[in-house]
């Protein structure tokens, strides 16, 4: 089954949820990257929680996920749109460090201490930028708070990944809960209760569940599904677009690159594409300048 994810009310209208299956599209990234088991997870998870907050944007809006932390994993970074298109990875794909307390991917560690940021493109002339310190490096609890203290919304969001053991992708998913104004006391707190007594994102998925369930099992199936919309891997770059990449280096550069390695390789960070220009293709770009 493809993924997807779903948006739903709850509450009358005070609860707002959005729930993902993501296996595709952590596989894709995995596949892409070669990423070890820790470092999927934690791209994994970024990348279910980008989706998801992919999906509150509206039509060309786009946003960029910056985790930087002193991990060994390096940076994190994931792009996501409201086509539901998402993108990602990690400075050092290959780590796998030994099982944390609980017995999971150790995704705290390899994350590290630092920074999450979120660039937001909404069409205006400066981009929306938000950031807060990683409080755990889990992701589910540093996006969480982030939506309370930089966009003011209490939240609690989850995502997970389950890793086989030759490093391929079981099940990978997540959710956002968001409260709106109004929603009384004890209402916020049986949601918590809730939350806290259900089974991980990952088993839930794994058990077959699919996103409206996990909502329904929140909720106790008080949910208004509002749409559903396809999630995938998608990179936007393009033979265009390296080479407009190229002309903003300049000619000197150009030049240095021609006489150096007699021609350029450049591949891309997202889906590890390689793009080709020879030294005809740069003396044609340096004519242009």
């Amino acid at each position: 089954m493809n993924d997807y994810l779903v948006k739903a009310l709850a509450f009358d209208g005070k609860v707002r949820a959005y729930a993902i299956k993501s296996t595709e599209l952590v596989s894709k990234l995995q596949q892409s990257h070669d990423t070890w088991p820790t470092a999927s997870a934690a791209l994994g998870r970024a990348a279910t929680i980008g989706a998801m907050m992919g999906a509150m944007l509206k039509g060309d809006e786009k946003l960029t996920i910056l985790i930087k932390g002193d991990g060994p994993i390096g940076q994190i970074v994931v792009d996501a749109n409201a086509k539901g298109e998402v993108r990602g990875y990690v400075t050092n794909p290959v780590v796998d460090l030994p099982a944390n307390e609980l017995g999971k991917l150790d995704v705290a560690s390899a994350v590290g201490e630092g920074y999450l940021y979120v660039i937001k493109d909404l069409g205006l002339k400066e981009p929306y930028r938000g950031s807060v310190p990683l409080i755990s490096g889990e992701l589910g609890e540093d996006f969480t708070y982030y939506f309370a203290y930089s966009e003011q919304t209490p939240s609690s969001v989850a995502a997970g990944v389950l890793v086989n053991p030759d490093y391929s992708i079981r099940a990978a998913g997540g959710f956002i809960v968001q409260i709106m104004p109004g929603l009384e006391e004890n209402d916020i707190s049986m949601i918590e209760a809730s939350i806290q007594n259900i089974s991980s994102v990952t088993s839930l998925i794994d058990q077959g569940m699919s996103p409206e369930q996990i909502l329904q099992t929140i909720f106790a199936e008080k949910v208004e599904f509002l749409e559903s919309m396809n999630i995938q891997f998608k990179c936007s770059c393009s033979h265009n677009r390296i080479e407009q990449m190229l002309i903003s280096l300049g000619k000197e550069e150009i030049k240095d690159m021609i006489e150096k390695e007699n021609g350029a390789e450049v591949v891309c960070q997202f889906c590890n594409t390689k793009y080709y220009f020879n030294k005809e293709d740069l003396l044609q770009i340096i004519s242009t300048l």
